[in-house]
């Protein structure tokens, strides 16, 4: 644009000279232009080129390392910030984990085989990958690459770091309770709940703070319980959490996610010794305490812990130094196989309640697949799960897991649980 402007000012300039009696009518126009402009076409030629090498070096630094600058004005080492990329692998398994949770809802109206119902009902299993990743997303996102510090910039804000994460799943939320309110209020009426009570489950259902009445959790839209503990997690993360967290080194990180885990074992157990440690499937024998149970899986704090686990499990690996980024990481397969194998249990002796399940077996070893997962998609050679989780297709399946949970209580109230 510079050249252009310049080349325009000469052509006017050339064009009233050739109007006048004049000799040289080429170097008096040129030196009218350089007058005007202030600057010669050579100079101007050589900041466009002095330009150009700073871009160069922007561009390089941006790839990491250390570069040098050929011009007078950039004779220094420019220390290079490291890049952040995507890890779409881990929005991509986000499917895998859905799908489990809606067949586990419906399977029972599909078939009375034993085998198969002792396997796919199991969703509470499956919930805690979800939590793990919404913690494991929000510290990559929020956090710097190779120090111990947060992006301040991300989190100068904490109410507006709410209320955007709030605000990514409620409208969905509050359309999708609108819209079927006639069928949760006429279940309501139909179980013969009072009207005071009708009115509490809808503040409830819509300030999302069911998860906090364990005999109310599973009003209106029973999946969305979920976004009810979620919102408290979120609710801690920009003051309380992502910032103490990112300020550990990896080894305070790996001692915290087994206290954690340990913690969260603890409350497990305090409900299995209230109920039982064995369980044919919740399809066979329902627990005789549906309060305890609806703590131990629904509360917002035992879902903050997993959320925890998850910050503190992508911290571990955005603290990565040299040595492990330059080995190779182990086949994420593995893990994935062995989390999604332990529901298998169910048809054996060690035939454990969900609950023991998802804090002994799933939710360790599903840490261990997103950590080596977002460790292999990093890698010059990625392996096929890796590649297969980050693939476009398995990224738009990703983004429809949220509507999918979302939608699948209340249509399942209409189609398969005829509640109308």
């Amino acid at each position: 644009q510079a050249v252009l402007a310049q080349t325009f000012c000469y052509s006017e300039h050339l064009f009233v000279f050739s109007q006048r009696p004049s000799k040289n009518v080429v170097s008096d126009a040129m030196g009218a232009t350089d007058k005007a402009v202030g600057r010669t076409m050579p100079t101007l030629l050589q900041e466009l080129q002095e330009q150009a090498n700073h871009a160069e070096a922007a561009e390089k630094s941006s790839l990491g390392g250390i570069v040098r600058c050929s011009d007078k004005q950039c004779q220094q080492q420019v220390q290079v910030k490291a890049s952040k990329p995507r890890i779409d692998c881990i929005d991509g398994s986000r499917f895998a984990l859905v799908l489990p949770i809606i067949i586990g809802h419906f399977i029972k109206f599909g078939t009375d085989k034993t085998l198969l119902l002792k396997l796919l009902t199991q969703e509470n299993v499956f919930v805690g990958g979800f939590f793990l990743i919404s913690g494991y997303v929000s510290a990559y996102v929020t956090t710097k690459v190779g120090e111990r510090e947060c992006e301040k910039k991300k989190l100068a804000k904490p109410e507006l770091f709410f209320w955007q994460k709030v605000m990514s799943y409620y409208p969905l939320h509050f359309l999708i309770s609108t819209l079927f309110s006639p069928m949760f209020v006429a279940v309501d009426v139909w179980m013969k709940n009072s009207f005071k009570t009708t009115v509490f489950h809808g503040i409830l259902n819509y300030t999302l703070a069911q998860a906090w009445f364990p005999s109310e959790a599973e009003i209106w839209n029973p999946p969305t319980w979920f976004l009810s503990a979620l919102t408290f997690a979120n609710f801690t993360m920009p003051t309380i959490l992502l910032p103490q967290v990112a300020g550990l080194s990896k080894d305070a990180l790996r001692k915290l996610i087994y206290g954690l885990g340990a913690l969260s074992l603890l409350q497990k157990v305090s409900y299995s010794q209230a109920w039982q440690y064995q369980c044919r499937g919740g399809f066979m024998c329902r627990t005789n305490t549906p309060h305890l149970w609806n703590v131990t899986r629904f509360h917002p704090f035992w879902a903050l812990i997993e959320v925890t686990m998850g910050i503190a499990a992508a911290r571990d690996v955005m603290l990565d130094g040299s040595a492990q980024q330059g080995s190779r990481p182990s086949n994420p397969l593995l893990y994935f196989l062995a989390s999604y194998a332990s529901v298998a249990l169910r048809i054996t002796k060690f035939n454990l309640n969900d609950a023991m399940i998802r804090s002994t077996l799933f939710v360790p070893l599903y840490l261990k697949f997103l950590q080596t997962m977002h460790r292999d998609c990093l890698s010059d050679s990625p392996r096929l799960i890796t590649r297969f989780f980050g693939s476009r297709f398995m990224a738009r399946m990703g983004a429809l897991a949220f509507p999918m949970f979302i939608l699948h209580g209340p249509i399942g109230q209409v189609f398969y649980k005829k509640a109308i």
